[in-house]
């Protein structure tokens, strides 16, 4: 008898002994949960009333109560988003990395991804649509792209003779369209984007961001604080005084006046007369910032390396 208990417990010896050394599956992991503030958020725009962030490792946040709370979104790609752009409250584009354009049509809710070109090693910078159909994409390297049935497929154009960074594009009165860039790259087109023309830039630095205003006068800033006005559709330039060197790199108009430009070490500039001066409003945090929206009266919220806050600016 005890040599058979002998021998039934060194079966069960190494029955455990098997079991403690055969592979498994590991237990699973609780899901990772992305905050809002946890990461780097490039871009920003309202569907609606909804607003609509999107940043690094593919994040896309959605807020309906003004900046209150936020919720991620489902995404399709684990790249650098760095812009968005909504239609109306339902159809929006982001682009980013890869030269990744994502699709929505419910808001931000849910994206499919409709380019994905890793081996270009081209990001996409920034995206406009003129309406739902037609639209551009520009990036690094001079890249080039348009659409004409609302982002389902893309058509890649050279556009200029350089393979500068193409970083911000405008819409201007009529058929015109504006595009700045790295190293002083101002193109213009006069026929609705058919074909695209060199300007005489105001400064040999890069440019990253553009804003058609609703005077009709253009902004470009970028590099070192620099920011031009002109008011010829970019045929001449004034610079407009602006003491911080921090470069800036985004801006956005608010009602018929209001122009509020960020960028480095946590910069804010106002304007309350169309861009012809610039009051500066640091933001806390001293952190890059890379988007702003208005929100309402005298609140924006601002974006960027320490990911939302909401602000009111000064009078």
């Amino acid at each position: 008898m005890n040599k058979l208990l002998g021998l039934g417990f060194a079966a069960l010896v190494l029955l455990a002994v098997a079991y403690a050394f055969s592979h498994r599956p590991p237990p699973p992991l609780p899901p990772t949960q992305i905050s809002v503030n946890s990461v780097l958020l490039s871009g920003a725009a309202m569907a609606g009333t909804r607003i609509v962030a999107v940043g690094e490792r593919g994040s896309i946040f959605l807020s309906d109560d003004a900046a209150k709370s936020w919720r991620s979104a489902p995404s399709p790609t684990q790249v650098l988003l760095t812009a968005v752009y909504f239609h109306d409250a339902k159809l929006g584009w982001a682009v980013g990395h890869d030269g990744v354009i994502l699709r929505s049509e419910d808001g931000g809710a849910s994206w499919k991804t409709v380019r994905n070109v890793p081996d270009e090693r081209a990001p996409l910078l920034n995206l406009l649509f003129v309406d739902a159909l037609n639209g551009y994409a520009i990036g690094a390297y001079g890249l080039f792209l348009e659409t004409a049935d609302g982002g389902l497929t893309w058509k890649q154009r050279k556009i200029s003779e350089n393979d500068a960074h193409l970083n911000a594009m405008t819409i201007l009165p009529g058929s015109a369209r504006m595009i700045a860039g790295e190293a002083g790259t101002l193109l213009r087109s006069d026929d609705a984007g058919l074909t695209w023309k060199n300007l005489a830039a105001p400064y040999k630095g890069s440019f990253f961001g553009l804003l058609g205003l609703h005077d009709n006068s253009i902004l470009i800033f970028g590099l070192r604080g620099k920011i031009f006005r002109s008011t010829d559709k970019g045929a001449s330039w004034a610079e407009i005084e602006n003491k911080s060197q921090a470069t800036l790199m985004a801006g956005t108009e608010q009602a018929l006046s209001t122009v509020v430009l960020v960028g480095q070490g946590g910069t804010v500039l106002v304007s309350r007369d169309h861009g012809l001066s610039f009051t500066p409003q640091p933001h806390p945090s001293g952190k890059a910032l890379s988007a702003a929206l208005p929100l309402a009266g005298n609140t924006w919220l601002l974006l960027g390396e320490a990911g939302v806050a909401k602000t009111d600016l000064k009078q």
